[in-house]
């Protein structure tokens, strides 16, 4: 193959590809407007993902309402879990223990220290982080 060849099919190949290149950016670009009446369309829809990641949204056209409680005894339900500690904390995590389920100790401040004096002699503590 001949340099002028080569150069002839590398000019070929070019206009080939660029026209797509064009109509690939003129047609898939948005306006801010578009993309804003776009998410606001979402939001609406409750289609959004919260804040912090979360769950897949669920769209509010699938969801089913509940019918067996009322909106005052799902509030009163709330406002006793939250005063009782039991609510789990806003962005998921481990529900807290239920107050009044720890145990008390037996032992005085006094005992427990000189377990601990024993035990840092003997080399039984672990190293802190393990």
């Amino acid at each position: 193959m001949s340099l002028k060849s080569a150069l002839m099919v590398t000019a070929a190949l070019a206009a080939t590809l660029s026209w797509q290149l064009v109509a690939a950016q003129t047609s898939g670009a948005k306006s801010r407007d578009e993309v804003k009446a776009e998410t606001a369309a979402a939001a609406k829809a409750g289609e959004l993902t919260p804040a912090g990641g979360g769950t897949a949204p669920v769209s509010k056209k699938h969801a089913s309402k509940s019918h067996t409680k009322a909106r005052s005894d799902v509030k009163a339900e709330t406002a006793t879990a939250a005063k009782a500690g039991e609510l789990t904390p806003a962005g998921g995590g481990t529900a807290p223990a239920a107050k009044g389920t720890a145990t008390a100790s037996t032992k005085t401040r006094e005992q427990t220290k000189a377990e601990t004096m024993e035990a840092k002699k003997k080399g039984e503590m672990r190293p802190p982080g393990q």
